[in-house]
């Protein structure tokens, strides 16, 4: 099944072509990394994906709503099936580890009265299997805050699950993240996707990470995809030739 499917999206800001008629198709199960250097257009492509960037023109299609028409109830409806993993975390740091996690149900729970929202037994069993997942368990009732950026970014994983996505999105999830930590996230956030049958598709600056964790690699330069093929058919060598300082098509 197709759950993300991009035909001649292109979007300019201004004079800058950040996405020059990109044709992308990612099927139900695969893990994807958007590679290449910053201004490619890596994280426009994603947010047009979430329906937060609409495009100039092309089509964008996600678990088969036409994100482009789609507006109001419709797009939040789609927005709950999908999980949105960022790179500064965005976790409330004053509020519990917990309560953190818990905000990713919001979609599936009854809205608040005066303010405060009671989450039934159930769901706060199930963010503590998720927690218990990140290695987090220990920390529930803890100040967000006071956590390390690895662990921070364990807990927007664990808040991803809980909101039950069919496609997870991570933009440059590992980018603050020194290079053991950064390996350990992605271990866990592709791990947590294959086990759970989910689609995942994420930026990343790092061929080695993309190399070692994604099972499919789409190059981007200035806006177009040069590359597009499985991690099983490529090297570190090729990827590099996304980063040239001159325009190149990769072989």
């Amino acid at each position: 099944m197709t759950v993300v499917e991009t035909r001649g999206l292109v979007k300019t800001f201004g004079s800058v072509r950040a996405c020059a008629g990109i044709d992308l198709t990612v099927r139900r199960g695969e893990t994807v990394a958007l590679l290449g250097p910053s201004g490619s257009g890596k994280s426009t492509l994603l947010r047009h994906l979430n329906g937060l960037t609409r495009p100039d023109s092309g089509s964008v299609s996600v678990l088969g709503v036409d994100v482009v028409s789609a507006r109001g109830t419709a797009l939040r409806a789609l927005r709950r099936r999908v999980g949105v993993v960022f790179q500064q975390f965005n976790l409330v740091g004053r509020l519990t580890v917990m309560e953190n996690v818990l905000s990713g149900a919001l979609g599936r729970v009854r809205g608040p009265r005066y303010g405060v929202v009671t989450w039934p037994r159930a769901v706060r069993s199930e963010a503590f299997e998720h927690l218990d997942r990140v290695g987090l368990a220990d920390r529930a009732y803890q100040r967000a805050g006071s956590l390390s950026g690895g662990q921070q970014q364990r807990v927007a994983i664990a808040r991803a699950l809980l909101q039950r996505p069919e496609l997870v999105l991570a933009d440059e999830p590992v980018a603050s993240l020194d290079p053991e930590t950064a390996a350990s996230v992605m271990d866990l956030l592709v791990r947590v996707c294959r086990e759970d049958g989910l689609t995942m598709v994420c930026t990343l600056h790092q061929i080695e990470l993309a190399l070692q964790w994604t099972g499919r690699v789409v190059g981007l330069r200035l806006g177009e995809v040069k590359l597009d093929e499985p991690t099983d058919l490529l090297d570190a060598v090729r990827l590099r030739g996304l980063y040239l300082s001159d325009p190149v098509t990769v072989p």
